[in-house]
Order: structure tokens, then C-alpha cells, then sequence
């Protein structure tokens, strides 16, 4: 266009905008979503921990399971062995809600299908492998190493009762997980036994579950009972001699 004098005029065009190409898009929202998974990851991954085992019998790193209460709250990542080739070290990675259990007394121990004189336990990991269960501690003190148990406790501290110290001249056929009777009810088991110093006699440790701990006091009075219960249950077959308690 031009105007009276002959001097043409500028015409305003508008700009043309940018225009993504959708074979971007694909792309770029798989890109969002993955930082935003591993953000995510990162902000609900837990600590990283070591235990110590014997041996790696049945354990598998990316398969052993870490179960409290039967519930997963980690995963053996890594089994290498040790410096002294003596052992074998797990690194675990933990859940974030497991962080309160590492402390100074936590304990961990491989459930495996075993025998003793409590019976048999751990029939279930024939078919799913074992697992690694823990014992929450008290402490204060934080870890982050820990030396597995070469056996499952007994009594686990989360059990109600208290523990009892019996002295006598020789262990007998007694062992760790015999059951203690009163009145002809299982009311707890022998933890722990070990011989006393100078070689006189063995010191037994009892833990009597409440509410029958109650029932001992400076008066009672315990011995071995004779005979074998024998009985036949869901975990197998249970086979034990009795020590027996009684209150004067």
C-alpha cells in the first residue's frame, strides 16, 4: 500500500509461534516421569547396613528378604566375603521406617528349618528360602554393623516376663529351649546355660513369660521332671524333657 506522496507503507505480520513437534512430547514426559520416580526414590530410601553371618547358606543377594513381624522392611543388595575370609558380610538396603531399629543391642539372625529342644521351626522357608528377621533393641546408641546370630533366640525382648538364674551341679540332659512347667503348664524355657568358673557347677538361665513369672519368689523351688512330652503340631513334631518349677 502506498500513500498520496507514493511512499509505500510498512504492513505489521504478525509472528508465526513456535509449534512443538508431538514426536517431542513422548519423550519429554518420559523424562519428567523418571526424575520424578527417582526423587521419589530417593526421599523414601532408607538406611544401608552390613550383618555378619558364618556362612551365606540359602542367601541371595536381591532375593533374601528382611521380614519384622513377617512384614519386608529390606533386601540383602550385596554377600561378599569378609576380609578374613571367615565369614561372610551382607549389605542390606533398609526401609526408611526401619531407621529406629539400628541401634547398639538390635539383633538379626537368618530363619532357617531347624531342630532343637524347643521343637521344629522354620518348615515355611523350605519352600520360599530363608529370610533374615530382626529383634528391635533399647539403646541409644546408633549402628550401622552388625554379627548375626548363629541361632534363633529363644525369647525375643519384645515378650513379656522376666529372666531367671539357676545354679546346679551338673546340666543333665537339659538345653537351651526346654520348656519350664508349673503345674503341668508350659510357662517358659531355659535361654541359656554355660559352666561356671573353676569347673563346679553350670549356671542355667530361665525366662518365665508373664503372667506366670509372678508365681516365682525366693521360695520356689525348681527340678528336673521325669519323662518326655512328645506332641505333634502345625510346626512338626515337638519332643522335650521337663524342668519343672514349683512354689512353697
Amino acid at each position: 500500500m502506498a500513500d498520496s506522496s507514493g511512499i509505500p507503507q510498512a504492513t505489521v505480520v504478525p509472528q508465526k509461534r513456535a509449534r512443538i513437534s508431538i514426536v517431542w512430547v513422548i519423550p519429554i514426559l518420559a523424562a519428567v516421569v523418571a526424575v520424578g520416580i527417582a526423587v521419589q526414590r530417593i526421599i523414601n530410601e532408607g538406611p544401608t547396613i552390613t550383618i555378619v553371618f558364618k556362612a551365606a547358606e540359602g542367601l541371595e543377594a536381591g532375593k533374601t528378604k528382611i521380614k519384622y513381624k513377617e512384614i519386608e522392611i529390606g533386601l540383602i543388595s550385596d554377600i561378599h566375603l569378609g576380609p578374613d575370609r571367615k565369614r561372610v558380610v551382607a549389605t542390606a538396603q533398609l526401609d526408611k521406617d526401619a531407621e529406629p531399629f539400628l541401634v547398639e543391642d538390635t539383633r538379626f539372625w537368618a530363619v532357617r528349618p531347624q531342630v532343637t529342644a524347643a521343637g521344629v521351626s522354620g518348615l515355611g522357608t523350605l519352600l520360599s528360602g530363608p529370610y533374615i528377621t530382626v529383634d528391635p533393641g533399647h539403646a541409644k546408641q546408633k549402628r550401622r554393623e552388625f554379627v548375626a546370630l548363629d541361632v534363633a533366640p529363644i525369647v525375643t525382648r519384645e515378650e513379656p516376663g522376666r529372666t531367671f538364674v539357676l545354679r546346679a551341679g551338673d546340666l543333665g540332659s537339659h538345653d537351651v529351649g526346654v520348656p519350664v512347667y508349673f503345674r503341668r503348664l508350659p510357662v517358659g524355657e531355659i535361654v541359656s546355660r554355660e559352666l561356671d568358673k573353676g569347673g563346679t557347677g553350670v549356671t542355667i538361665k530361665i525366662f518365665v513369660r508373664a503372667p506366670y513369672d509372678q508365681y516365682v519368689t525366693a521360695n520356689t523351688r525348681f527340678w528336673n521332671a521325669s519323662g518326655i512330652d512328645v506332641s505333634l503340631g502345625a510346626t512338626g513334631v515337638r519332643l522335650a524333657q521337663r524342668l519343672v518349677d514349683s512354689a512353697a
